[in-house]
This record gives C-alpha cells, structure tokens and sequence, in this order.
C-alpha cells in the first residue's frame, strides 16, 4: 500500500512539473515574441522626446512613465498577435489612442501638437518613436 502510495505521489509531482515547465515555457515564448525590451526602448524614446518637445524637468518623469506603461501593455498585447491579429491590432490602437489622451493631460497644445508631427510615415525598425505610433 505505501508503495502505491509513493508511485502515486511521483506521477503526480512529475505530471505538475511538467506542466509549470510547459507554462513557463510559454510565457517565456511570449516574452521573446514582443521582440522589445522596455526600458531600452523607453530611455531611447524619451532622448528624442526630450528635446523635440522641450519637456520640462517636471514633466518628464511623468511623461517617461506613461511611454513605460504603454511599452509594458504593448507587449503583453503583442504577445497574442500570432494567436490572434485582429485583436492585438484594436488592444494596441486603442493603446496608442489612450497614450496620446495621456500625454494631453501632461503636454501643453503646442507641445501634443510636435508629438503628433514626430509620427514616421511608416513603421521602422530604426526609428524608436515608431514603437508609440505602430
């Protein structure tokens, strides 16, 4: 009975090992699948943003949080883009939408209005302001 017992446990714990691995492997494919890193990303978006739009030393610790939060949700969403386009497509254009009502709050009239002009015509991989606008 004890030895039935012991084999029992072991299949078990062997069954929810491997699948903590296989979820961990899928948030880990998930991760690499954004194909972005946050704050490398962020710190090279704001050393444009900076000076383009003469942000103030007040504002600048706000407006690099609001460009952090909407990488991070970007790539949570852009972690189901193979799965599902159509979705991750609306989730990251009503991020886009909500970053530029956030930056409203923060940015004055003229300043928005540079934002809105900094847009690249087209997505590139070696323009960095195209990660807020695509």
């Amino acid at each position: 009975m004890r030895k039935i017992f012991i084999l029992s446990a072991l299949a078990v714990g062997l069954n929810l090992s491997s699948n903590a691995q296989s979820i961990i492997s899928k948030v880990g494919s998930a991760a690499a699948t954004s194909s972005f890193d946050v704050s490398s990303l962020s710190s090279g978006i704001l050393g444009k943003l900076t000076p383009a739009l003469n942000l103030t030393p007040a504002q600048q610790p706000t407006v690099t949080s609001m460009v952090k939060d909407f990488l991070v949700q970007k790539a949570t969403a852009m972690a189901t883009s193979k799965t599902n386009p159509t979705a991750t497509k609306t989730k990251v254009g009503k991020l886009i939408s909500g970053l530029k009502s956030n930056l409203g709050t923060v940015l004055t009239v003229a300043q928005l209005s540079k934002f809105t002009a900094l847009k690249p015509a087209e997505p590139s991989a070696t323009n960095v302001l195209s990660q807020l606008f695509y």
